[in-house]
C-alpha cells in the first residue's frame, strides 16, 4: 500500500555519519549547509570520534546558527548504527544520506526538493559522479538506466534497471521517511560492511513509484589505497553475503522471473569481484575465504549456476563476467594464477602512488 504523503514542510533531512574524517567533514558539511533552507535539516552522528571531527562538526554548526542542524554524540559503534541513530531522529518526509567524506554538488537540495514537489515519489534516483581528487582525469559521472524525470510505478521497472545498473549506494536513493519506516528497526544491519546493499533492494520493494532525477548528485571520493586497508576475509564474507540476505525476501515479496534473473546476474558480478578483492590477502587466507564464500554464492542464486551464466553469455556486457565465474567455479588455474599476479601488481602500485602523495 502507497504510503500516505504527509507535508510536514519539511521537505528533507539530510543524515551525516561520521568516524574519524577530520580531513574531509568540514568540506562535506560546508557543501550542504550552503544549500539548505527551511525545507531542510541536518543530522550528524559523530560515532564515537578520537581526532578532531567532533570539533570540527562544532564549528560548521556554529557558524551557521539560523539553520536546522543537529549534532548527535555516541560511541563508536560502526556506520550503520550511525545510520540508524541517525534515521531514528530524522523527521523530514524524505531521507539523503551523505557519507562524511564526500560532497553534495551544487544546486541538489534545490533538485531534490523541486522534484519532490512535483512528483511526491517513494523514491528518487540520481547520477553520481566517481571522484578522483588526486586524479581528476578519471573523474566519471555515472548515470542510471531508467527514464528520466516520470513517475515509474511497476515493480519490474524499478527492480530490474536497478539490479542491472548495480549501484545500490544508499545515497543515490532519496527515499521517503515511511518508507524506511515500513521496515523492521535496525533498518541497517549492525556490525556489517555493506550494509546499503542489503538494505537499499530491500527499501525499493517496498516503493510503488520512483523518479529517476539524470542530476549528478554527490561526489563520491575515491581514496587511493582505501580498499587496501578494508580487504580481509571478514570484508569478503559481508561483500557476498549482502546479496544473499536479500534473496528470500524477494522471493516471499514474488518477484516477477526477470527481476529474479536480474538479481543472479548481478550476484555473479558482486561475487567475481570479491573473488578478485580476495586476491590481495596472504595466499592461505585466500584460499580459505574463496572457499568459505562459494556456497554463499550458490545459495544466493534464484536459478541454477550454469542457466545462468549461459543466459549472461548471451548479453555482451554480461559475457565477460560470466566466463571468468565459469572459471572460479571450475578452478580453473590460468584464473588462479593471473588474479594473483594481477592483484598483487595493483597493490603494489597503490602503495607506491600513496607513498608519492605523502611526500607531496
Amino acid at each position: 500500500m502507497k504510503p500516505v504523503v504527509v507535508d510536514s514542510g519539511l521537505r528533507l533531512s539530510i543524515l551525516v555519519p561520521a568516524y574519524n574524517v577530520e580531513r574531509y567533514i568540514t568540506d562535506c558539511l560546508e557543501h550542504i549547509v550552503v544549500q539548505m533552507d527551511a525545507r531542510h535539516e541536518l543530522i550528524v552522528v559523530d560515532d564515537g570520534s578520537t581526532d578532531h571531527t567532533l570539533t570540527r562538526i562544532r564549528a560548521v554548526q556554529a557558524a551557521w546558527p539560523r539553520l536546522n542542524i543537529t549534532l548527535i554524540e555516541q560511541r563508536n559503534s560502526g556506520i550503520a548504527d550511525a545510520r540508524n541513530r541517525a534515521l531514528k531522529e530524522a523527521s523530514g518526509d524524505y531521507i539523503l544520506f551523505i557519507d562524511s567524506d564526500d560532497r553534495l554538488l551544487p544546486r541538489s537540495l534545490d533538485v531534490l526538493c523541486e522534484t519532490i514537489a512535483h512528483h511526491q515519489p517513494d523514491v528518487i534516483a540520481t547520477a553520481l559522479r566517481m571522484w578522483h581528487p588526486h586524479a581528476p582525469h578519471k573523474d566519471k559521472d555515472i548515470f542510471m538506466s531508467y527514464a528520466p524525470d516520470q513517475a515509474i510505478t511497476c515493480q519490474d521497472a524499478i527492480l530490474t534497471p536497478f539490479f542491472d545498473d548495480r549501484q545500490m549506494y544508499v545515497w543515490c536513493k532519496v527515499f521517503r521517511r515511511a518508507i524506511y519506516a515500513q521496515r523492521t528497526m535496525p533498518v541497517f544491519p549492525s556490525q556489517r560492511v555493506f550494509e546499503d546493499v542489503a538494505v537499499v533492494p530491500l527499501l525499493l520493494q517496498g516503493c510503488a513509484s520512483l523518479v529517476y532525477l539524470p542530476h549528478v548528485l554527490l561526489a563520491y571520493r575515491q581514496h587511493p589505497v582505501s580498499i587496501t586497508r578494508l580487504i580481509s576475509e571478514q570484508w569478503c564474507v559481508d561483500f557476498v553475503s549482502a546479496l544473499a540476505t536479500v534473496k528470500p525476501h524477494l522471493e516471499r515479496a514474488g518477484v516477477s522471473a526477470k527481476v529474479r534473473a536480474q538479481f543472479d546476474v548481478a550476484v555473479c558480478h558482486f561475487y567475481l569481484s570479491m573473488i578478485k578483492n580476495s586476491y590481495q590477502l596472504p595466499a592461505a587466507a585466500g584460499a580459505v575465504v574463496r572457499r568459505r564464500v562459494h556456497e554463499i554464492f550458490l545459495s544466493s542464486l534464484f536459478s541454477p549456476p550454469q542457466q545462468v551464466l549461459s543466459g549472461m553469455t548471451r548479453n555482451l556486457r554480461d559475457a565477460r563476467t560470466a566466463l571468468q565465474v565459469q572459471h572460479v567455479i571450475d578452478g580453473n588455474r590460468w584464473f588462479h594464477v593471473r588474479q594473483s599476479v594481477v592483484r598483487k601488481f595493483k597493490l603494489w602500485r597503490r602503495m607506491r602512488q600513496t607513498r608519492a602523495l605523502q611526500r607531496r
